[in-house]
């Protein structure tokens, strides 16, 4: 993609990157990128700018922890304009609203299952690009697919040993222990939660 995008066109090699949510479709802010800062928010798939009053990389949530997950990234018809759809962690102002138009998201001000999803995902992706040592994800993934397989499997034999018994509580544990593990497995294989919802969508159809 960096090939359509024409960084010349600008004389200090600034263009304009709208940030959209991705689920609500709202505009949440506008930043500016230059080539380094592009190549680093497709690489780690967290929104950096380049700011222009600090002259430096800027990743949006280094200081409030408020990062931007990127969805998607599309360039203009000229080459020269981004939008970039992406999950955010929390408000995305440093004033605290949902997005630096003071409008408010409402799908993130009240949030539901799917969205809290698609951020846990954005979470989980960031475990992968960006490691820790104290992070359990970070460890799954370090431990490779068969690891994570198997702790897919272990979670639902352990599910469905709670459902034979009259206890909700385990059982809603060991379901959300399943179901966490099982987002971790396809972000593994590079896959979205959305591309399983579309394969069940294709089933109802027919």
């Amino acid at each position: 993609m960096n090939s359509e995008i024409n960084f010349d066109k600008s004389p200090d090699g600034l263009i304009p990157a709208v940030i959209q949510d991705a689920q609500t479709g709202k505009v949440l802010m506008l930043g500016y990128m230059n080539r380094e800062a592009y190549d680093k928010t497709a690489a780690d798939n967290i929104v950096t700018f380049f700011s222009r009053s600090k002259q430096r990389l800027w990743t949006k949530g280094e200081t409030s922890g408020n990062f931007l997950h990127v969805h998607e990234i599309r360039v203009d018809c000229d080459g020269d304009t981004l939008l970039i759809k992406a999950n955010p962690d929390g408000p995305t102002c440093h004033t605290g609203a949902d997005t630096c138009f003071n409008e408010v998201n409402r799908g993130k001000a009240y949030p539901g299952r799917a969205l809290f999803l698609n951020h846990l995902q954005g979470i989980i992706h960031d475990r992968k690009v960006n490691p820790n040592e104290t992070s359990y994800t970070a460890s799954l993934f370090k431990m490779g697919v068969n690891k994570i397989a198997q702790k897919v499997g272990e979670e639902a034999v352990e599910l469905v040993i709670e459902a034979k018994d009259d206890n909700d509580d385990l059982f809603r544990g060991e379901a959300a222990d399943l179901l966490f593990h099982y987002l971790v497995l396809l972000e593994y294989k590079n896959i979205d939660l959305d591309e399983i919802v579309t394969v069940l969508e294709s089933r109802h159809a027919k």
